[in-house]
């Protein structure tokens, strides 16, 4: 989950401006956490405290209304209605956020997809927005399990029906913004498979362009599956982020050590 925090962090001066290379500081001037990390840990502490997403998801966006970005139009709308009701929406909002249901999941793969599936219909209640969730918490389950990267290529194309044949070089030069999963889950998750380290993986999410912060939050927290997070990365992380935040993450990992 810190993993997705950091590609949100480390994407977040790229989002309108981008920059296609890797070779930036990941904490460079102007970044900051986003409405995908606010968001992210929204969904964690839905799941450790037994609360609904719904309630938890709009109480993170009233307790915290202006991230670097904002809110989508019609999540900022969904965050204040009396009466939340989901909107059909395939925006990848749902995959960004979804990381913790792989985390708490305990190794349990059907748990995992279960709580990624419920996470994401309360608002992305849209067939491609359901499966982008899925799909992002099952490339960090079979990050857990180091499948090799040749497998988790394979398994997903065939269970997500995703084209994952090409590299980030290939599109690195002609990609242009989109918000959609159907378009930025396949790219986070080529990031990762292209990758030779966490800190390789998030700049190359970055490196692309589009959407850069939620990209690099999605490969992030893959990354993070994977090989782990540099402890100088990870307390740099952290001391960006307000304390209510890391008071869910240290519960979380706490839970899972």
């Amino acid at each position: 989950m810190l993993g997705a925090i950091i590609g949100d962090i480390a994407g977040s001066r790229f989002e309108f401006n981008n920059y296609r290379s890797t070779d930036f500081e990941l904490f460079g001037d102007g970044v900051s956490f986003t409405d995908d990390t606010v968001m992210t840990v929204a969904v964690a502490d839905a799941i450790m405290s037994g609360h609904s997403f719904e309630d938890t998801l709009q109480a993170y966006g009233q307790l915290f209304p202006s991230p670097m970005g904002g809110y989508g139009g019609r999540f900022a709308q969904w965050l204040h209605s009396m009466n939340p009701q989901p909107y059909d929406s395939f925006g990848n909002g749902a995959a960004m956020r979804v990381s913790p249901c792989a985390f708490l999941s305990h190794g349990k793969r059907e748990r995992a997809l279960s709580l990624a599936a419920q996470s994401a219909i309360c608002t992305h209640n849209h067939p491609e927005g359901v499966k982008g969730a899925m799909a992002v918490a099952d490339t960090i389950m079979m990050a857990f399990d180091k499948l090799p990267k040749r497998e988790i290529r394979e398994r997903v194309s065939e269970l997500y029906g995703y084209n994952l044949n090409f590299s980030c070089d290939d599109i690195r030069d002609t990609n242009t913004f989109n918000e959609t999963c159907q378009v930025t889950v396949p790219q986070a998750i080529v990031a990762f498979l292209d990758s030779r380290s966490f800190t390789n993986a998030v700049k190359l999410a970055v490196s692309i362009g589009g959407d850069s912060d939620t990209i690099a939050s999605m490969t992030g927290a893959m990354a993070e599956a994977y090989y782990g997070i540099p402890k100088t990365i990870a307390k740099r992380a952290k001391s960006m982020l307000p304390s209510e935040f890391n008071e869910i993450l240290d519960r979380m990992y706490n839970q899972i050590e």
